[in-house]
């Protein structure tokens, strides 16, 4: 039988720093892995430039590592 286990997902804006890589890349707020039942639309932020940036909906803060 296939394993039907998932992640749990995050709370979206449960926290406001966030610290995001490469891999996370294209960068979402709400993040893919965070539910969206009560959160805003998710909105696409240009972190790769800057290396951080802000969300215009909740104010969340992403910081980019390498």
């Amino acid at each position: 039988m296939p394993n039907t286990a998932t992640a749990t997902p995050q709370v979206a804006n449960a926290e406001r720093n966030y610290t995001v890589s490469r891999k996370d890349l294209p960068l979402s707020c709400p993040m893919p892995s965070m539910t969206l039942w009560n959160s805003h639309p998710r909105v696409y932020l240009p972190i790769e430039a800057t290396g951080k940036a802000v969300c215009p909906y909740c104010g969340a803060q992403y910081e980019l590592i390498d």
